[in-house]
């Protein structure tokens, strides 16, 4: 009797626990001073389901993390082409009238899958990146070597930054896996880059400088989930050390991740000594395609489950109480998972 009281006791507090979550995470959403929308895996020939979805949250920012387009070439016309594709799409096109729109490039949209630093392309493509983002001829990034860059938003109450890297422009060879089953494994710890030394510098002053309540970097490959032998921060284990290491250092506040390029979307969530909150990866990925035959793989750092399915990713703040609700979402704005943490 007295054990089968005590299971309902934690079944009562289990239910009032995601009650309040819930109901949390509704104020959240009923009271939040900013939504901002991101997403990545965009096959500019297909149809595309999302943009008036992502239209009806009014983010005040879309940040595209990478392969805006699939083009996978060396030809200026044919990725000339893909882009405009992709920028006259009807629905998109009403996205970029409504918001501003940042972002990265990932390998499809750099040109060469898989691609680093090697790509003899690159320069031209950086360009063709930077016409389709309407960024000025006047720009830094148009000298700069990267399409690395960062953005403020300020709004009553609070202020984000956000910075966006680039890991294809300098990143190194990765090592081939000697596992069948996997495309890469690690480097040898302390071999190799993904930001190189200039955008490493770049980010450094941007953290160390940054007053921001909340800075968000934005990585068009995972960082946290390094065991699945696809491309991820994990090939350079010393560059996530640095990475740990800079954002405890910097004293920036609220660090929070966000990623793209597996055709799947997922909560990570690692915690590490001189960090007093949680560092959060969240991967949204499969705007137009998705992984959907996953079976699975290993991420340590998961939290709840992988989605895969279409899906675009928002971020609710609140600055008042310090919460940012996380959503997946797919089609016709169906909430696939969520995740409120609170800074």
């Amino acid at each position: 009797m007295k054990l089968a009281i005590k299971l309902c006791i934690v079944c009562i507090l289990v239910v009032f626990v995601a009650s309040c979550k819930s109901v949390d995470a509704v104020k959240v959403t009923e009271t939040s001073d900013l939504v901002l929308a991101f997403g990545s895996c965009n096959m500019q020939y297909k149809n595309n389901e999302l943009w008036k979805e992502i239209i009806k949250h009014q983010p005040e920012m879309w940040i595209w993390g990478g392969d805006i387009i699939y083009s996978d070439t060396d030809k200026k016309d044919k990725m000339q082409r893909d882009y405009n594709v992709q920028k006259t799409q009807a629905d998109y096109s009403k996205l970029v009238n409504a918001t501003n729109v940042v972002g990265t490039w990932d390998d499809h949209d750099y040109g060469l899958n898989d691609g680093g630093e090697e790509f003899h392309f690159k320069k031209v493509s950086q360009q063709l990146f930077l016409d389709f983002m309407d960024i000025p001829k006047n720009d830094p990034r148009r000298e700069r070597e990267g399409v690395y860059s960062s953005e403020i938003i300020e709004k009553e109450g609070g202020t984000i930054k956000i910075l966006i890297l680039d890991t294809r422009y300098f990143r190194t060879a990765l090592t081939k896996s000697d596992d069948k089953d996997k495309r890469f494994q690690p480097n040898k710890y302390g071999e190799g880059t993904i930001l190189g030394a200039q955008q490493w510098g770049w980010l450094a002053n941007e953290l160390n400088d940054s007053e921001a309540d909340f800075n968000i970097i934005v990585s068009s490959i995972q960082v946290l989930s390094g065991a699945h032998g696809f491309e991820t921060w994990g090939n350079f284990p010393h560059e996530v050390d640095k990475l740990k290491t800079l954002i405890t250092t910097s004293k920036a506040k609220n660090v929070l991740l966000l990623s793209g390029d597996r055709h799947i979307s997922e909560f990570s969530k690692t915690t590490f000594e001189g960090l007093n909150y949680p560092l959060i990866d969240f991967t949204s990925s499969g705007l137009t395609h998705a992984y959907s035959g996953f079976k699975g793989e290993i991420n340590e750092f998961r939290v709840g489950k992988v989605v895969a399915e279409l899906s675009f990713g928002l971020l609710k703040f609140n600055f008042k109480t310090g919460a940012v609700l996380m959503e997946m979402r797919g089609k016709g704005n169906k909430l696939q998972q969520q995740l409120l943490q609170y800074y």
